[in-house]
């Protein structure tokens, strides 16, 4: 998996070209969970549920049905915390797409099983052809070492740089407006 960083980063970029203007903090907050919670599939290693199973680690929390779910509870909690129901499908979609996010790069990383994009009907997990992102270990005290520091520089390469350059243009482009 890429880690909760280079996702964040990468929630944080669809976020700003998204919407050029200031967003509350709720939305910010909302699109980072939606960035991460996938691997909230990590927990059922302490329940002894295979990596390999519909509900193990890059499985239905990793598949376009659970970014769809995401997508339409984070719209309906913004739209409650904000009063912005006119635009609850335009975010339900943008937090769609923040959700779909997080199993995009993991198919871009260097280990794993790979990612089940069509649980709950089907299990089999895909990788893309191109795989730079070093996986990020799973436990936290692994993350704080040599493998954690190389993750990171990977992760600024291939996620932190190209979503600079994308939040830049797209910043450009609503100037020139």
């Amino acid at each position: 998996m890429a880690s909760a960083f280079g996702h964040a980063c990468a929630a944080f970029g669809i976020g700003k070209v998204y919407s050029g203007k200031k967003q509350a903090i709720s939305f910010w907050v909302l699109s980072v969970i939606c960035a991460i919670i996938p691997d909230a599939d990590t927990i059922g290693y302490k329940f002894g549920v295979p990596y390999d199973s519909t509900f193990g680690h890059r499985g239905f929390t990793h598949s376009i049905v659970f970014a769809l779910l995401m997508g339409w509870l984070a719209s309906w909690i913004f739209t409650k915390i904000n009063s912005a129901k006119k635009d609850k499908w335009k975010m339900a979609f943008y937090f769609f797409v923040v959700t779909l996010s997080h199993p995009l790069l993991d198919a871009c990383t260097t280990g794993g099983l790979g990612v089940a994009f069509f649980s709950p009907f089907s299990n089999h997990r895909y990788f893309f052809p191109f795989h730079p992102i070093k996986v990020s270990p799973i436990a936290v005290n692994s993350f704080f070492s040599d493998w954690g520091l190389r993750v990171l520089l990977s992760e600024a390469l291939w996620i932190g740089l190209p979503t600079l350059i994308v939040v830049l243009i797209a910043s450009y482009i609503r100037r020139a407006k």
